[in-house]
């Protein structure tokens, strides 16, 4: 099984063709393609690591959805001062189905 190390907002995943996964909050419309750079690549017993393996592999998807993830509280008491403070956070993140894993761009940047 084919599957790809790739970085979105700072956070790395392991994808494979298929998958969909929940990444940080990208500025893309639903049903557009957005491309990820490959940081590692594998298929069974080959594994490439570095740029100058990888030789500029892709990984292709396109956006599922946009939405919000569960609510994160952070509570905060210090004991015997009559303090205590509640702060709720749900961070945005963005869906996306892998659509190939380890595709050479064809474009030249």
């Amino acid at each position: 099984m084919a599957y790809a190390i790739i970085q979105a907002g700072g956070k790395q995943f392991r994808v494979t063709k298929g998958e969909i996964v929940q990444v940080p909050s990208l500025v893309a419309e639903v049903g557009s393609s957005v491309e990820f750079d490959a940081l590692l690549s594998a298929d069974g017993d080959q594994v490439d690591v570095g740029t100058s393996a990888l030789g500029g592999q892709r990984v292709s998807a396109t956006v599922v959805k946009h939405g919000r993830g569960r609510k994160v509280i952070v509570f905060k008491k210090k004991r015997r001062k009559q303090y205590k403070k509640i702060h709720g956070h749900r961070q945005n993140f963005t869906a996306v189905r892998i659509d190939s894993v380890g595709a050479t761009s064809g474009e030249s940047e």
